[in-house]
């Protein structure tokens, strides 16, 4: 009987497990949905800013600045952008997009669907912005060196490190709440982008904008179309592209077409299919907008010298007084102060389960305005200035102190609800 031929010694390499091998097909699934998590999006921009702290006040702070003033992209296009420049016009388009989409399925679906139920949340968003800005005013007008155009820089709320915040520590608050904290940060993102559409567009050129908005419209008949298939899908993205790279050489924020594409999005869901376009955006593109878009933003954003002079510098910065005072202070009195009197002066109403001491936690863990305030900031002073490194202080200083204060504050209000539902079920 023959023997078989012997095989072939293995190489002592091929048993052991490869690092960094492509995931399978579950493997990557669960990736996204960790990906797509609140938590987990907070969890990843906090990692950002702090390697980008680390990083810009280690020895190796020269090669943090080389990198980040590295230029790259056809000049012809006037698309030579730096790599911060890449991170704060390029990926904070794809944090933008996922805005458009969520505030498009609010507006169809959500909070803001009926006046009765967005009243509060909506008023509770202006006056989180105009409190704040009216104190950045009121400190810049009166101090030598104050500089007024920086008023919108303290009005913004990290959506993503708010939510992720209370997702640590408000397990057992009210879904009301929740809700309320949802809409009001995302009505703040759309007052944002009005802002920044209105107030910081740097030399407006009309004939690249009307094409972009073209390319948005274009983009917004497609997205429509029930069947795309991968031809459809590789349009999608060069329309997309296409229209922001239009809205960047037309001089409005290039973040803005973002939106744009984002509000496009048919909201609900059509005969036969079991979730609407705008769901399906917004699952496809959250994981590379939490998971890199924005803290690679924050990596080339948060990058400052806090050295014993560097803080001294920011806390005689009327400007940098103006931000911290805004955020920590004039957010919460803003939000609460709205509210009131919206349920004074209004028939709206709180829910039965909250409590105004639920408004004021709300309304401290707003006062996180980190990814938008930075970019607002840069905005309104230009990358690399000395009023733009103090605004940087005043924004990580402050948000790291609302975190903290907002956090206890409803861990508190978190335990107080708690004993509530278990009193409840006792009796």
């Amino acid at each position: 009987m023959p023997h078989p031929a012997p095989s072939s010694p293995r190489s002592p390499r091929a048993d052991r497990p490869r690092l960094f091998a492509s995931l399978t097909p579950g493997g990557e699934r669960n990736l996204l949905d960790t990906l797509r998590a609140e938590r987990t999006g907070g969890v990843l921009l906090l990692i950002g800013a702090l390697v980008a702290i680390v990083w810009a006040n280690s020895p190796w702070a020269g090669a943090y600045t080389t990198v980040s003033e590295t230029v790259v992209g056809p000049a012809a296009l006037h698309l030579d952008l730096s790599l911060a420049g890449w991170a704060t016009d390029g990926l904070l388009a794809i944090f933008f997009f996922v805005v458009g989409v969520e505030l498009k399925r609010e507006i169809v679906t959500g909070e803001l669907r009926e006046i009765r139920t967005a009243v509060v949340p909506v008023v509770a968003a202006l006056g989180g912005m105009v409190v704040p800005a009216l104190l950045y005013v009121a400190v810049n007008a009166t101090a030598a060196g104050g500089e007024v155009q920086g008023w919108a820089v303290p009005t913004a709320t990290d959506i993503a490190f708010a939510v992720a915040v209370l997702s640590v520590v408000g397990r057992s608050l009210p879904a009301s709440l929740r809700a309320f904290l949802l809409t009001l940060a995302v009505v703040d993102d759309l007052l944002g982008i009005i802002v920044i559409a209105v107030v910081y567009t740097d030399g407006l050129h009309l004939v690249w904008l009307g094409a972009s908005l073209l390319a948005v419209a274009a983009f917004a008949a497609l997205v429509r179309v029930r069947r795309p298939g991968v031809a459809g899908h590789a349009a999608l993205l060069v329309l997309a592209v296409a229209a922001w790279a239009l809205m960047h050489a037309s001089g409005v924020h290039a973040t803005i077409a973002g939106v744009l594409l984002g509000l496009t999005a048919p909201a609900l869901a059509r005969p036969g299919e079991e979730e609407s376009v705008a769901e399906r955006l917004e699952h496809r593109w959250r994981p590379l907008s939490a998971g890199f878009a924005v803290p690679v933003f924050a990596l080339f954003a948060a990058g400052v010298a806090l050295s014993g002079d560097a803080l001294a510098a920011a806390v005689g910065d009327p400007v940098a007084q103006g931000v911290a005072l805004g955020l920590v202070v004039g957010k919460p009195l803003g939000i609460l102060a709205a509210t009131w009197l919206v349920a004074t002066f209004t028939r709206a109403q709180l829910a039965p389960e909250l409590h105004w001491r639920d408004i004021g936690a709300v309304g401290l863990l707003a006062g996180i305005g980190f990814t938008v305030s930075l970019l607002i900031g840069e905005l309104a002073f230009g990358a690399g200035s000395p009023h733009d490194e103090h605004l940087k202080v005043a924004i990580l200083l402050a948000s790291t102190t609302a975190a903290v204060l907002g956090g206890v504050a409803l861990a508190l209000r978190d335990r107080q609800h708690r004993n509530a539902v278990e009193r409840a079920r006792k009796r």
